[in-house]
């Protein structure tokens, strides 16, 4: 693995990203920067935030194979690399089945993907996949540099980790809320989970396989909410994502949920100060 992201990172969609955040969150400590909301094959946001900053890493979590041409993001990756040696790495993913018409055996287009980016040139350890389920868990070990779940539990971290073995990165996505008011917390975070994944069958699979009920996801039940949704001080929300580190993760990617509009610097260096950076 050549790209170095540290333990803990901080997870933002793309139009909540600029270089002088991206700047700060260097500052802070965190070892990488994952770009959410399905950044376009170009890549023009990564290479804004590489030039913001010297050493953090970035990537993306993740490019839609549906969405972004294969060619295209390994003519992205090639150019970015040459520019930033050694702080990008590609995460790509097949998204859900309700998000386009297009939506037709994904398993075959995942390796479809994969080996299209293995004939551009995309090396195995600048590239990493989005993954749940047990078969493309092994598809991410075997294929590129390790996996990228999301909307997962330390429970989940802990199969990945049997799954995809030793020396393959495993990265783990957490929302987190600032708030000691568990009610509060759980209304901020609520419709974070609702929408859209709540509505998605591969989120909701990879949740009843943890053991939540369709009524309990139906529902977005406190017992959900909890577990994907870590809140409290930023002491007992960095217990909770260092969790994912006892259960094998090699990073944890914080998803800040803040008020809208709301600056998410103060929270970020509050739980910056707990994780000890």
């Amino acid at each position: 693995m050549t790209v170095q992201v540290g333990r803990y990172g901080v997870w933002r969609r793309e139009r909540e990203l600029d270089g002088a955040l991206a700047t700060r969150i260097e500052e802070l400590g965190y070892g990488a920067i994952w770009i959410g909301g399905s950044p376009p094959a170009g890549l023009g946001i990564v290479e804004e935030l590489l030039t913001a900053t010297d050493s953090i890493a970035v990537g993306t979590s993740i490019v839609n194979m549906w969405n972004s041409p294969a060619a295209e993001v390994a003519d992205s990756y090639h150019r970015i690399e040459k520019a930033f040696p050694g702080r990008f790495l590609l995460g790509v993913g097949i998204g859900h089945p309700e998000a386009t018409q297009q939506y037709a055996k994904p398993f075959d287009t995942i390796l479809g993907y994969l080996d299209a980016l293995d004939a551009a040139g995309v090396p195995v350890e600048g590239m990493a996949l989005a993954a749940l389920g047990p078969r493309v868990l092994k598809v991410s070990a075997e294929r590129t540099a390790g996996a990228l779940p999301y909307l997962t539990t330390p429970e989940h971290t802990r199969e990945a980790r049997e799954i995809i073995g030793a020396g393959r990165l495993l990265v783990a996505e957490h929302k987190v809320v600032l708030d000691t008011d568990p009610q509060r917390a759980r209304e901020l975070g609520r419709p974070a989970v609702i929408s859209p994944y709540l509505g998605l069958v591969n989120y909701r699979r990879n949740l009843m396989r943890l053991g939540f009920t369709e009524a309990e996801l139906d529902s977005a039940a406190d017992a959900v909410i909890d577990a994907v949704v870590a809140h409290g001080d930023a002491a007992a929300v960095a217990a909770r994502l260092d969790e994912h580190l006892a259960a094998g993760a090699d990073h944890v990617c914080a998803q800040l949920l803040v008020a809208e509009g709301a600056d998410p610097v103060p929270g970020l260096t509050e739980l910056a100060a707990a994780l000890g950076l």
